[in-house]
């Protein structure tokens, strides 16, 4: 096992005390974890919360700041965070304006999430919930009861962060993120497997030349198998699954986003391929993000995000961010 790491015990904790020392204006409590933006609670706004199992980053910890979560709350890898989690960091994060619980659908994450709402309310919390399912290879897995959530997270935490951040209500907050969930689908392909620092091996068995389309971010099994593809080939079988289930009538958000092992200038390289696929479908596109955001630990290969947006959901993904994984107009 050739990885970055002292022992598989202490991942998570470590990365977190690198987190915090990289970035001071973030409150990372390593012991119970749970990240929170350090100027928190923000008088009058909704707080945003969100996580899920560590080795998808910069998701979810590297999106906490200004213009998007105002908490996050790690697993262990590939692992839910556990109720009390969740609790703290809304008790955190609240400041009598609500909390909107962002959860993907994997069933660790939304019986939590669920239990977690519960006990906050009890604690005179009002908590919201959206789930983010835009999956769109496979409808049940190992993991999931209905789609996947993926790619689409963050495109729910930026607009719905942007929206608290402007003193919108929890209400308000809620349904727009419900509407970018709703607007977005994803479809991911694995070039490998990934490798999970406890197994020491990789997660599935994917031999030498051949890839899997509609792969989950835990290495959950795709739709098919195939030989090895060129990226205009992917990049024609990606948006073609996402146009087989949605038919945007206005302009989308591109993600193209790597899986952890697959370099910028392949990504930049696929990107091209998925503009004209998209060109030649004739879909408009408003915006393009390429890089790694929605990660697999080490697994190579990438995914594409779609989110069909109206002239408010472009405002507020376009609004300012300021968070270690994303940035931009602060």
């Amino acid at each position: 096992m050739r990885m970055l790491i002292n022992v598989p015990e202490t991942v998570v904790a470590d990365a977190l005390r690198g987190l915090a020392a990289a970035h001071p204006e973030l409150a990372v409590d390593v012991e119970n974890r749970v990240v929170v933006r350090r100027d928190a609670p923000v008088a009058g706004k909704v707080a945003l919360v969100s996580g899920g199992g560590s080795g998808h980053e910069p998701l979810h910890g590297g999106f906490v700041g200004p213009g998007m979560l105002s908490a996050a709350c790690p697993g262990e890898v590939f692992t839910s965070p556990v109720p009390d989690q969740m609790v703290r960091a809304a008790a955190a994060v609240d400041s009598g304006a609500g909390v909107l619980f962002i959860v993907k659908n994997y069933t660790g994450d939304v019986l939590n999430f669920d239990m977690a709402a519960e006990l906050a309310e009890d604690e005179g919390i009002q908590v919201a919930k959206v789930l983010v399912d835009d999956d769109v290879a496979v409808t049940d897995s190992l993991y999931t009861a209905g789609r996947r959530g993926t790619g689409a997270t963050l495109f729910v935490e930026k607009i719905a962060g942007a929206a608290a951040e402007a003193g919108l209500p929890l209400e308000r907050v809620e349904a727009l993120a419900r509407q970018v969930n709703e607007n977005s689908r994803s479809f991911g392909v694995a070039l490998s497997a990934c490798t999970t620092p406890a197994k020491g091996s990789p997660t599935f068995d994917l031999p030498q030349g051949e890839l899997e389309l509609g792969i989950g971010i835990h290495g959950e099994p795709g739709r098919e198998r195939r030989p090895m593809m060129t990226s205009g080939e992917i990049a024609e079988a990606a948006v073609d699954a996402i146009l087989a289930d949605f038919t945007p009538r206005n302009p989308v958000l591109v993600l193209v986003n790597g899986m952890g092992a697959t370099p910028l200038l392949e990504l930049y390289g696929f990107n091209a391929e998925v503009q004209r696929v998209l060109g030649e479908r004739g879909v408009p596109v408003a915006r393009i993000l390429v890089g790694n955001y929605v990660t697999s630990l080490d697994m190579a290969g990438a995914s594409v995000t779609l989110c069909q947006v109206n002239e408010e959901m472009l405002r507020l993904w376009d609004a300012p961010v300021k968070t270690p994984g994303l940035r931009w107009g602060m």
